[in-house]
């Protein structure tokens, strides 16, 4: 008789429980499925090489959405894998924080998660969206305190105003959809155009530059990736191409907005107000964003929804089964250039 193949070894990292267990079942009968317990990076540096010393090698990891805690995801802490993990795949959309060339050198597949937190992210660019337009901040605080409307003006409505999307993506599209119902018109800047079809199907007017798209929009959304080539891509000489008046929203990444120059755009009256849901130095901010009124914030939680951690790690586990079956994850961020042993 031929011994039973060994089940790959898959953990997971973080203790958090996002009522996954009605689909896990499913998946553990194609791996050996554990939970990293670990609440931080320094009890992750521990706990570990622990866990690969008592239960031997991982062939697969995953790291769940919502871990800023444990960042960066570089070779100290991911470093114990080595030799024996094969894949490991990201919750989240975005991977700035990964250390996918390391991975890439040591012959492990890396995957993020394409469309498990784009609505949730684009819900919160809508959500940051009406806020700068209709100064919701302090509006709040106006009433909370007993000041009522005192010191409010009339705010913008959505409806005829120009959108612009920086970064067509999964959560462009989605929040293209959202904006269109508030009746406001899209235009989008984007490294790839899309078909015709695409651009009918949501409403979106491309335009080639960024010069273009900044000039001609009232609010801006910013829904890039952050790479070397997007790191400050709006700085002082984008924000002066904008329209006077202009609001901005970021749920991207802290990075990619000069956070000097969008001060600088926020006190001259250039940009009106700011949506602001991710920072350079998070957890830490600015203190101008704390205090100021022309800015809201969020403490990222874009993606930060019960039904986007499940659908974010279901992914996870979609690539995972089907590298284990065919040698090759749904969603690489890099190539390997092996097959499966």
């Amino acid at each position: 008789m031929v011994a039973p193949t060994k089940k790959p070894r898959l953990v997971i990292m973080g203790s958090r429980d996002y009522h996954i267990d009605d689909f896990v079942a499913e998946y553990q009968q194609e791996f050996e499925y554990s939970v990293l317990d670990a609440q931080n990076r320094q009890e992750a540096l521990v706990k570990l090489p622990q866990d690969i010393a008592q239960n031997g090698p991982i062939d697969a990891f995953i790291i769940r959405v919502g871990t800023t805690e444990f960042e960066p995801f570089d070779e100290q802490l991911l470093g114990p894998l080595v030799p024996g993990c094969k894949i490991i795949a990201s919750a989240s959309a975005g991977y700035n924080e990964f250390a996918v060339d390391w991975m890439t050198r040591n012959g492990i597949w890396f995957c993020n998660t394409l469309d498990a937190v784009a609505e949730a992210t684009a819900d919160m660019a809508m959500f940051l969206t009406l806020a700068v337009l209709r100064d919701s901040y302090r509006a709040e605080r106006g009433a909370r305190s007993g000041t009522w409307k005192a010191g409010l003006v009339p705010s913008k409505d959505p409806s005829n105003t120009t959108l612009g999307i920086i970064g067509m993506g999964s959560i462009g599209k989605y929040l293209a959809r959202k904006a269109s119902v508030f009746n406001m018109r899209i235009k989008y800047y984007n490294r790839k155009r899309l078909s015709p079809s695409d651009e009918a199907k949501y409403s979106a007017t491309y335009c080639p530059t960024l010069e273009k798209l900044l000039a001609e929009s009232d609010v801006v959304s910013i829904n890039c990736p952050l790479t070397k080539e997007t790191t400050n891509l709006i700085s002082h000489k984008q924000i002066s191409q904008m329209k006077d008046g202009a609001f901005i929203v970021n749920t991207a990444r802290g990075a990619i907005i000069d956070e000097d120059a969008l001060i600088a755009g926020l006190e001259s009256g250039k940009i009106t107000r700011a949506g602001l849901d991710v920072f350079v130095d998070e957890p830490g901010m600015n203190e101008y964003f704390r205090t100021s009124d022309k800015v809201i914030c969020q403490p990222h939680m874009g993606a930060v929804t019960t039904e986007a951690f499940r659908r974010g790690e279901k992914e996870c586990l979609e690539n995972l089964r089907a590298f284990f079956r065919t040698g090759r994850p749904v969603a690489p961020v890099n190539e390997i250039d092996h097959k499966v042993a």
